[in-house]
């Protein structure tokens, strides 16, 4: 009986061994949403940089799910977290985080990271691309894919309107006055394009912080839609059309102006930074990068996306999605991500790289946005951030079809804004 019993308690323990040895080797699963439809072909550089993680991490397993725009990949993150098959990290809008935070969707990566090193990493990013990721004294967002508006130029189109191709306009007045050099009479070429659909509110934070006034406090509980400055900014952006006549009057799409560019039917576009090597693959004339231009002051809202790591997480997960968004954002791999894409370096250190540095020396506008740092500001970001947006969106619009003044617009958006956002202070 003894040995029956000790055969018994042998086969226990082995069994328990085994099934350790298992649970030891079995991979941590990881699902990540991704928006592939913001700045061109993205998903195969996404691929390349998940397949070198799991090389190198072999006990995690990551599947990427590309969702279109940074709109889509949030709804879909949220609906798989309503429906019990949640993700355990995305990359959505920066902007997102207020929405996130109130539908308790997100933990705050000062409640993950464990080591005084991972403490000090969170300090690593550039603080102006933080400050859409952090608030109420906590790191919610760590950035990723991320822009800033930049101003394209084709020095083919300045030659030959007898403009110089190595000074662009640095002002609102300079922009009005070499638009109209620029500007076709038979309408081939306009002076100056800034896309007024997709993201309007976005190209609005450049001009707004230009003319020396934010959109929104820090708390993400106030908008200023009706200050003089945003006032004044939204007429100028209307005057570019309909009294310098450099610009088509109404909206202009987003989507396709930089074909429109490349097409040589615009000398100057507003853009974000992450089309540039798109524009520099396609370009078939001579083309530059510039610092937008200032009214009172230079000025551009941050943009793009953050890493986020959803609640519904287990320790083993949110350790395991730390260790990609690590890898991903690291100097390294943010310096290949910014030379494949233009979307810029997240860290100073990924500038210090050789990668880099040698690709900066070479073409120096991939230096540009991150310059252009020290001139920026948060984007858009508020509490009920979709509603407060759609109605800072449709005011520029009434404004730039001639529906509305651009003080009747914003002053009416404000009024709801302030409806919205009362509850929040």
């Amino acid at each position: 009986m003894r040995k029956k019993w000790k055969f018994f308690g042998i086969a226990i323990m082995a069994t328990m061994f085994f099934m350790a040895a298992v649970t030891t080797g079995a991979a941590t699963e990881l699902t990540m949403y991704y928006p592939v439809a913001v700045g061109g072909p993205l998903t195969k550089i996404v691929d390349g940089i998940v397949a070198d993680f799991m090389k190198a991490n072999p006990d995690i397993t990551v599947k990427a799910i590309y969702a279109g725009n940074y709109n889509d990949a949030r709804i879909k993150a949220l609906a798989a977290l309503k429906s019990g098959q949640p993700a355990q990290l995305s990359v959505m809008f920066s902007i997102d985080i207020y929405e996130l935070i109130e539908q308790d969707a997100i933990v705050a990566f000062d409640d993950v990271v464990e080591t005084a090193e991972e403490k000090a990493w969170l300090d690593s990013f550039y603080p102006t691309l933080m400050e859409n990721g952090r608030t109420a004294g906590k790191t919610w967002g760590i950035p990723f894919q991320r822009s800033t508006i930049v101003m394209y130029y084709n020095k083919d189109a300045f030659r030959a309107a007898g403009l110089d191709p190595d000074k662009p306009p640095a002002t609102w007045d300079e922009m009005a006055a070499m638009g109209k050099k620029l500007t076709k009479p038979d309408g081939s070429q306009w002076g100056v394009m800034i896309p007024s659909t997709g993201y309007p509110y976005w190209m609005f934070g450049a001009l707004t912080m230009q003319n020396g006034q934010v959109l929104m406090n820090g708390d993400g509980n106030t908008t200023y839609f009706d200050d003089p400055a945003v006032i004044g900014a939204l007429q100028f952006w209307k005057d570019l059309g309909s009294k310098y006549g450099v610009m088509p009057k109404g909206t202009i799409e987003w989507g396709t102006l930089r074909q429109n560019f490349l097409e040589g039917k615009t000398a100057i576009m507003w853009h974000s930074t992450g089309n540039l090597t798109a524009v520099k693959k396609n370009a078939a004339f001579d083309f530059g990068v510039a610092m937008l231009p200032a009214s009172k002051r230079r000025g551009t809202p941050t943009g793009g996306g953050n890493f986020y790591i959803f609640k519904k997480t287990t320790p083993e997960e949110r350790k395991a999605a730390m260790r990609l968004i690590k890898f991903m954002t690291s100097p390294e791999r943010s310096a290949e991500w910014s030379m494949e894409t233009g979307y810029m370096g997240v860290s100073p250190a990924a500038y210090e790289t050789d990668a880099l540095k040698q690709y900066v020396k070479g073409f120096p506008y991939a230096a540009v946005a991150r310059d252009q740092l020290q001139y920026a500001t948060a984007e858009l970001s508020t509490y009920q951030t979709g509603r407060v947006r759609k109605l800072l969106d449709d005011a520029i619009q009434a404004a730039l079809t001639g529906s509305k003044t651009p003080e009747a617009a914003l002053k009416e958006a404000q009024k709801q804004a302030d409806r919205l956002l009362k509850q929040y202070r």
